[in-house]
């Protein structure tokens, strides 16, 4: 999945979350809390019929969460070791389950969803979790302009993830060398940028594949290789299985697929 920028907490259960090369675990003691549209593979770990596994995520506008973390009272808690990257995991604290049980109350009062938003549910239910990691020290803020020409690159290669495009060409976009470029966006995606440009691809095109019925071929195409054969190759060791079978599986089926697509 694409994680967006979000709180994510496991009520019930345990899952897994792949980013690029790293592995993460997570359960009920524990949230996540992600700042820029970061591609993953989510595994559910712990879940039986009896108990099964249950997560809430609330999607988040980061300029408003920074915004309201200047403002918290942070004194006493610890941030994160990495601060540049842009997933977090912190421990959960009475204040943040507190805010997500008032927060799902309002499922039930619907007429209080536009009183609460926005800044006001910024404030409930995104502060809490915004001050369990940490206040941006004045290294961080030092830190802010070359974070901000990151996620113009990021936004960039999520417009026009089907274009090619060279590292030259996306490091003068970002208005940075490529090095540094390199250097700064692989801390906060753990990838570097052409590594998430193909994660974007094989995204979109495993959703093409499984909402609009998509062949291999055509999907392929349309998110941007030129190459079939190296499309069904990247795709099945980000995925485990060739496209046509992973869909077929995705789906409960269990017809056998040719193994090439």
């Amino acid at each position: 999945m694409l994680y967006e920028s979000s709180v994510d907490l496991v009520v019930q259960g345990r899952k897994r979350v792949v980013l690029g090369s790293d592995a993460y675990e997570y359960d009920a003691a524990k949230f996540v809390l992600t700042a820029v549209d970061l591609p993953t593979i989510s595994h559910v770990l712990e879940a039986n019929p009896n108990r099964p596994c249950l997560s809430m995520l609330l999607k988040l506008d980061f300029a408003m969460v920074q915004a309201i973390g200047g403002e918290i009272d942070l004194q006493g808690i610890a941030a994160t070791s990495n601060a540049e990257s842009g997933m977090t995991f912190g421990h959960m604290t009475t204040e943040l389950l507190d805010a997500f049980v008032r927060l799902s109350a309002l499922a039930d009062k619907p007429q209080d969803i536009a009183i609460m938003a926005p800044l006001g549910a910024a404030r409930n239910y995104i502060s809490p979790a915004y001050g369990a990691v940490g206040r941006p020290s004045s290294s961080h803020c030092q830190t802010r302009p070359r974070r901000d020409k990151i996620l113009t690159a990021i936004a960039w290669l999520r417009e026009h993830y089907a274009e090619a495009i060279r590292i030259e060409d996306l490091a003068e976009i970002a208005a940075m060398g490529v090095s540094t470029l390199h250097h700064h966006f692989s801390a906060i995606t753990h990838m570097s940028p052409l590594q998430y440009q193909k994660h974007i691809r094989l995204h979109e095109a495993r959703r093409l594949l499984l909402t609009e019925g998509l062949d291999a071929t055509s999907a392929a195409y349309r998110v941007g290789y030129e190459s079939v054969t190296q499309f069904s190759r990247e795709y099945r060791r980000l995925f485990g299985n060739p496209p046509i079978r992973d869909i077929s599986l995705l789906r409960g089926g269990l017809d056998e697929q040719p193994d090439n697509l």
